[in-house]
C-alpha cells in the first residue's frame, strides 16, 4: 500500500469547488477540493440548524398554541423521515418544480433561481477595481454572479432542516433542566420575567445543551457524505471517482477515514472549548 499515487494526474475534474482544477491536477488537490466542498456545505448547514433549532426549541415551550403546535409537527415529522430521503426529495423536487434557466425566477436583491441553481451577485476584481457582477439570464443559461448548484442547495437545506429538529429537542430539554427555583429567585431579586429568562434560565440551559449539541455537530459533518447520492463532489464522491480512476481502493478509503477523523477531532475540540467557557465559574 502506497500513497505515492497522490502526485499523479487524476484525469478528471470536479463539477464545483473552491479550487479551479483541470484534468491534469494531482489526486491530492482533488481530495483537498473534496474536503473543502464538505466544509462548504457543512458549516452553513450547521448555522441554519442552530438558528432554526433554537427557534423551534423555544417554540416547543411557547405559551402560544400556534407556535407550539407548529414546532411539534415540524420536529415530529422531520425526525421520523430518513435524511437520505429528504436529500433526494429536495433535489428531485427542485428539478421538477423550478423553471429552466431561460425562465429563472427573479428574487429580491438581483438573485435568480432556476434548475441551474441559485445565482447571487458576486464581487469581482478587474483592472478598474472591484465591482458587483450581477447574474442575468443569457441565451441558454444564467450568466454572471456566483452560482450555487442544485446539488449543493439540496444537501445544505436537508442537513440544516434535519439537524434543526434534533437541536430543538436539545434546547427544550436544556430549558426544562433548569430548576424552577432559579427563575423564582431571579424574580424575587426584582428581574422581570423576560430578564429572568435571558440572564438566568438561558445561560443555565446552555450548559446542559452543549454536550449533546456536540454530538449533533459531529453527526452533521458525517451526514454530509450523503451528497454522493445526488452528485455533490464531497469527500466520499471524490474518493469513489478516484478509486475507479486509480484502482487504489484501500488507499482512497483510508484517506477518507483520516479526513473525517480529522474533521471530527477539530469539531470535538471546538465544542469542548465552548463547553469549558460556558461552564466557567460553575464550580
Amino acid at each position: 500500500m502506497s500513497l505515492s499515487f497522490l502526485s499523479d494526474p487524476a484525469g478528471f475534474s470536479l463539477s464545483e469547488g473552491w479550487l479551479a482544477l483541470g484534468y491534469t491536477a494531482p489526486y491530492w488537490q482533488v481530495f483537498l477540493n473534496g474536503l473543502l466542498n464538505t466544509l462548504k456545505v457543512a458549516l452553513p448547514a450547521l448555522c441554519l440548524a442552530v438558528v432554526l433549532g433554537f427557534s423551534l426549541g423555544f417554540g416547543l415551550l411557547s405559551p402560544n398554541p400556534v407556535w407550539r403546535r407548529t414546532a411539534r409537527v415540524y420536529v415530529g415529522g422531520v425526525r421520523n423521515v430518513p435524511l437520505l430521503l429528504q436529500v433526494l426529495a429536495l433535489y428531485f423536487g427542485a428539478s421538477l418544480w423550478l423553471p429552466v434557466a431561460s425562465e429563472a425566477w427573479a428574487l429580491p436583491g438581483g438573485v435568480l433561481l432556476s434548475k441551474s441553481g441559485l445565482a447571487l451577485p458576486a464581487m469581482v476584481s478587474t483592472a478598474q477595481g472591484w465591482h458587483v457582477d450581477w447574474p442575468h439570464i443569457g441565451r441558454f443559461a444564467v450568466e454572471g454572479g456566483w452560482v450555487l448548484s442544485p446539488e449543493y442547495l439540496a444537501l445544505l437545506l436537508a442537513l440544516g432542516l434535519y439537524t434543526a429538529a434534533f437541536v430543538a429537542e436539545l434546547v427544550k430539554g436544556g430549558v426544562l433542566s433548569v430548576r424552577p427555583g432559579m427563575a423564582q429567585a431571579a424574580l424575587a431579586l426584582g428581574l422581570t420575567p423576560a430578564q429572568a429568562r435571558r440572564w438566568v434560565v438561558r445561560p443555565l440551559a446552555l450548559r446542559a445543551m452543549l454536550p449533546p449539541l456536540a454530538n449533533q455537530v459531529l453527526n452533521l459533518l458525517k451526514n454530509a457524505s450523503l451528497g454522493v447520492a445526488i452528485g455533490y463532489p464531497e469527500l466520499v464522491s471524490v474518493a469513489n471517482t478516484s478509486m475507479n480512476q486509480s484502482g487504489k481502493a484501500t488507499e482512497c478509503m483510508l484517506l477518507v477515514l483520516l479526513m473525517y477523523a480529522l474533521l471530527s477531532a477539530v469539531a470535538a475540540v471546538c465544542m469542548a472549548a465552548l463547553n469549558s467557557r460556558a461552564m466557567r465559574g460553575s464550580a
